[in-house]
């Protein structure tokens, strides 16, 4: 199997992740405060990733430098920034509104990608995009109201998000994987930490009582191993093996495979719409994989080219 295809089929794998924790996510967070709860896990992650650092990649520590390490906070800060931009815009506006607008990173990285890398994206990520967007706004967007501030805090975590890829794809091929991981993972700890003492009743949300309960134990075990330590860790190390843009098409999955989790799992009711929005979501991503010529072939026959 040829390094970009796998490459892509690890990053869904992770996507996967993401989207089928998110159920598990918003029943904890029932119980403990977002920033706590970030905080805890992602602390978690990075005691994992230091640990696995020490046991299994300890020649890694030689190549720590101040640009490395400046390189690792940088990514931990945007992925950070992501995080408490959505909760607190989620305060202020609908989950369906907030997942549409987050899902638009899929378009800010390739126009970033242009801006800040002189990156010029495929005709077949482009077409994507268009499709991924599309489907995005009918999963999400059952909806639509007048903006407010909370879209507006939505919108600056899209474009952490999408910063983020960006430069997940530019670093992780300069330094370490797993080296890189640790200092981004512990720096989003340390944030969220002084994030939840700054701003939420942090004693309250550290109780043995809350902390020992059997949905946050589940939450945090499943999501600081599998959504946190590994998943990052495997963007970290692949990314460099696929672009930007594709990223984005493929992380645009996220929504779709919460939305089936949440079916599932939730009794969550899925409307045509929505079922609309994850066929053409999964038809961007596709579009973004196929070799040019097949791509022009397809949009002449249906009419999308003269």
């Amino acid at each position: 199997m040829k390094r970009p295809l796998f490459a892509d089929i690890s990053l869904l794998l992770v996507t996967l992740i993401w989207g089928t924790t998110f159920v598990l996510v918003q029943n904890a967070i029932d119980f403990l405060p977002p920033f706590a709860f970030n905080g805890i896990r992602f602390l978690i992650a990075a005691v994992l990733l230091i640990l696995c650092l020490l046991i299994f990649e300890k020649k890694q520590l030689k190549q720590l430098n101040l640009k490395l390490m400046a390189s690792g906070v940088f990514l931990g800060f945007w992925l950070f920034l992501g995080y408490v931009t959505q909760t607190i815009g989620l305060l202020y506006t609908t989950s369906s509104k907030a997942g549409f607008i987050t899902g638009l990173s899929v378009v800010l990285v390739p126009l970033f990608s242009l801006l800040l890398l002189k990156q010029y994206p495929s005709k077949n990520a482009l077409f994507g995009v268009l499709i991924a967007t599309a489907g995005l706004f009918f999963l999400t967007m059952t909806d639509v109201t007048s903006l407010n501030t909370g879209d507006g805090f939505v919108f600056i975590c899209a474009i952490s998000f999408a910063l983020h890829i960006i430069l997940t794809g530019k670093f992780s091929s300069k330094y370490p994987t797993l080296l890189l991981t640790a200092i981004q993972i512990s720096t989003v700890a340390l944030l969220s930490i002084l994030s939840s003492f700054l701003f939420e009743n942090w004693k309250t949300a550290f109780k043995a009582e809350i902390l020992l309960s059997q949905d946050v134990i589940v939450a945090l075990f499943i999501t600081s191993i599998f959504a946190t330590a590994i998943a990052f860790f495997i963007q970290t190390n692949f990314q460099k093996y696929t672009s930007a843009t594709r990223v984005a098409l493929i992380f645009a999955m996220e929504p779709v495979f919460a939305a089936i989790t949440g079916y599932f799992w939730a009794q969550d009711r899925l409307s045509y719409s929505a079922l609309f929005g994850c066929i053409l979501i999964f038809m961007g991503m596709i579009c973004a994989e196929l070799p040019p010529n097949k791509l022009t072939l397809f949009r002449k026959n249906k009419g999308f080219e003269s």
